[in-house]
């Protein structure tokens, strides 16, 4: 090969060398970290190479991955995530929290001692998180598809396709990549024989039981339907929901006092994301509509907490919420 050949070469590497690392540059997901939202497709990116001995690969929401036979360095960028870690057994070298600033889930509290805060589900520290040397990250498309490939090039990156509804597909797929399957499978079992237990204690009276799912957030109210973590939670008790909440969606937005009415049921569960104070459950629980509600009537309104309820998405929220099932239905 001659030397003008030669330098023709190396340019054109040169070149491909460029286009390859624009790929990674910086960008910050723009995504809710209220809990769940429904998700959207995106294309996934493949990993072709065979894995060695201490490696596996996992096909997830963005293709395949090789990871770690057994990860020690583990980062994780959303609720759910944290919960199945450890859940598992696994203790995250890092976490992100729902709010700026934050702490991280108070039901997880006495788990959670050592954890390096990474940001918020919202804004993820990129260099914070590069700093921690992880040999496994774990998220989902749905709240941080715009930072995969700067994820992807700090550890081996494993995400799902979204959260809430899908937790027990998340949970599956956060064990596999933890090298915990087994584990995960027993913890499905002990929480569906639990329910089963549930459904024989209520008897006659679950058929006749409507459950009601109202949170108030800052700036807005919503109502909970089936396609959400709190409502296959519900359904797999054999709760039955209020006609206007028992759809396959997610949950009915920026409800006004109109629409107070559809909030009732035989029992009415309410959780507020943040201080109630900042939200309007005062204005709300004061409206006369709000007396006329049998579940009012009858004192049947609890209110329990966002934190597993609502922001927990995983196997042991999902677990605090059946304790509280029986704490109300089957103890009072």
């Amino acid at each position: 090969m001659n030397s003008r050949h030669r330098m023709l070469l190396l340019s054109l590497v040169a070149v491909m060398i460029l286009a390859l690392a624009g790929c990674g540059g910086s960008q910050t997901a723009d995504t809710a970290d209220k809990g769940e939202e429904p998700a959207a497709g995106a294309s996934p990116a493949q990993s072709s190479a065979a894995p060695s001995a201490q490696e596996r690969v996992v096909t997830h929401a963005m293709g395949e991955t090789k990871v770690p036979a057994n990860p020690q360095r583990v980062v994780v960028l959303d609720t759910g995530e944290l919960d199945s870690a450890l859940a598992l057994g696994v203790k995250p070298v890092g976490a992100v929290s729902a709010f700026q600033g934050g702490e991280f889930q108070a039901y997880l509290s006495d788990r959670t001692d050592g954890i390096t805060s990474v940001g918020t589900i919202q804004q993820p520290n990129l260099e914070v998180i590069a700093a921690l040397k992880p040999d496994l990250i774990l998220s989902s498309k749905l709240r941080h598809e715009a930072i995969y490939p700067q994820l992807s090039q700090i550890a081996p990156t494993v995400f799902t396709e979204s959260v809430g509804v899908s937790w027990k597909e998340n949970f599956k797929t956060h064990a596999e990549a933890l090298g915990k399957s087994s584990e995960a499978d027993r913890m499905m079992a002990d929480y569906t024989k639990r329910l089963e237990e549930f459904k024989a204690a209520m008897g006659d009276n679950l058929a006749g039981t409507q459950v009601s799912m109202v949170r108030f957030l800052p700036g807005e109210v919503r109502i909970y339907q089936n396609k959400s973590f709190i409502g296959t939670i519900l359904k797999d008790a054999g709760l039955s929901r209020p006609p206007v909440q028992d759809k396959d969606e997610f949950a009915l937005k920026g409800v006004t006092k109109e629409q107070i009415p559809d909030m009732d049921g035989s029992a009415i569960f309410v959780t507020s994301y943040g201080p109630p104070d900042e939200t309007s459950m005062a204005e709300f629980t004061s409206d006369p509509l709000w007396s006329q509600l049998n579940a009012v009537q009858q004192g049947k309104v609890y209110e329990v907490p966002d934190d597993y309820w609502m922001l927990g998405i995983g196997i042991l929220a999902a677990n605090m919420v059946v304790d509280d099932l029986n704490k109300y239905f089957i103890e009072q």
